[in-house]
């Protein structure tokens, strides 16, 4: 396969990766305006929801105040935001065109169908039953695609690719969001474990869809070391960096499998992959859960410009 095709399609996956978790992460945080305590708590959700994108600098450029309407608008529809929902899947569907032959028909049309949906809308919601809508597209898009490439794509290049780009891309996505819960989100006078980080804790398992997963595993009601071993440690679960690594790490053995070399990306991932299976949450914790989800994510990086350099250019 041409670098330039193998680069479409692993940043397609990573695009259309990317607009599924702020679409979460608004509907989970639009629950958060009326926790049982907690004084301003609405306005630290939506900062949150900023900062669990790392969009903090690019929205404060903005000079609007943090409310829900402008945070939802900044995470979906404005066109100056790169990772705004449009801009992600404005480049997925680009990435999607210039690699057609090398999509079914129907993962096409998962993805074509999505973005004729959002180019009709303006920069500006019309309200909530409006977010609402743009929201359940997303989430519908994604699960569209995802099923059409697992049901209809041959077992290949292609295939391994984009599932490759997804899964570097879900694995920093979830490790942000554990991140911003854990260093951010409690204000300042609010206990942990009290209501207020319960309902948190709660809210990120919303995000990821793990509430029910959650209460079947641990049969237990939600605290916070056990929320972190779900999405980190949990292979059980699609988004745990844990799953997310099993993944990279398969798609870049079968890449080898069928080119018959290996380079540092294989070794990073492996290392990678090591790690996670060689640790426990109660290590994690000691160690600090902020300085390993900073390292994972900064390890993450790196593993992708390895993919970068050693397959896309």
């Amino acid at each position: 396969m041409l670098s330039r095709t193998a680069s479409n399609l692993y940043w397609m996956g990573r695009y259309l990766e990317r607009p599924a978790f702020p679409a979460r992460r608004i509907a989970a945080t639009q629950r958060l305006p009326s926790p049982p305590s907690s004084d301003g708590g609405a306005v630290n959700a939506w900062e949150s929801a900023i900062a669990a994108s790392w969009m903090t600098h690019a929205f404060s450029a903005t000079e609007l105040p943090i409310t829900e309407t402008n945070v939802s608008e900044f995470l979906t529809l404005a066109p100056g935001n790169s990772s705004s929902i449009r801009s992600c899947l404005e480049t997925a569907r680009a990435n999607a065109r210039s690699v057609r032959t090398a999509l079914t028909e129907e993962a096409w049309e998962a993805i074509n169908a999505a973005w004729l949906e959002m180019s009709k809308l303006g920069p500006h919601l019309a309200g909530r039953d409006a977010l609402g809508s743009i929201l359940e597209m997303v989430k519908h898009a994604v699960s569209a695609f995802e099923g059409a490439a697992q049901r209809t794509m041959l077992r290949g290049d292609a295939f391994w690719f984009i599932n490759l780009g997804s899964s570097i891309e879900r694995a920093d996505n979830s490790a942000r969001l554990l991140d911003v819960k854990y260093h951010l989100l409690l204000p300042r006078g609010e206990s942990v474990g009290g209501s207020l980080d319960y309902f948190q804790w709660t809210t990120i398992l919303r995000t990821v869809s793990a509430m029910t997963a959650y209460r079947w595993v641990y049969r237990d009601s939600v605290k916070p070391w056990l929320v972190a071993d779900l999405l980190i440690l949990n292979r059980q679960i699609p988004r745990s960096l844990a799953s997310c690594y099993d993944e990279i790490r398969r798609h870049l053995d079968l890449l080898a499998s069928q080119t018959g070399r290996r380079g540092p990306a294989h070794r990073l991932a492996a290392t990678g992959h090591a790690r996670l299976a060689n640790t426990n949450i109660d290590n994690i914790f000691a160690d600090g859960l902020h300085e390993f989800l900073t390292g994972f994510i900064y390890d993450n990086n790196r593993l992708g410009d390895a993919i970068a350099e050693q397959y896309l250019f």
